[in-house]
């Protein structure tokens, strides 16, 4: 049986400050971890072929500063 969105914002809701804050670190490093294996993906795939080719254009057309 598969458990609901609901049942984990419940749960999340009931969880002590302490408890809370180790599901909080948790839950960052799985988020950032599965935006990095996203982009990986787009990497590979080319998704991000046409952007980045847009990027360069702009910068060899001096449209872009130093940070």
């Amino acid at each position: 049986m598969a458990i609901t969105i609901e049942e984990i914002e419940k749960t999340v809701a009931r969880l002590p400050p302490d408890q809370l804050k180790k599901f909080r670190a948790w839950y960052e490093r799985f988020d950032a971890d599965a935006w990095d294996e996203q982009i990986e993906e787009d990497i590979k795939a080319g998704a991000l072929d046409a952007l980045a080719e847009a990027a360069i254009a702009d910068h060899k057309e001096g449209k872009t500063k130093r940070l």
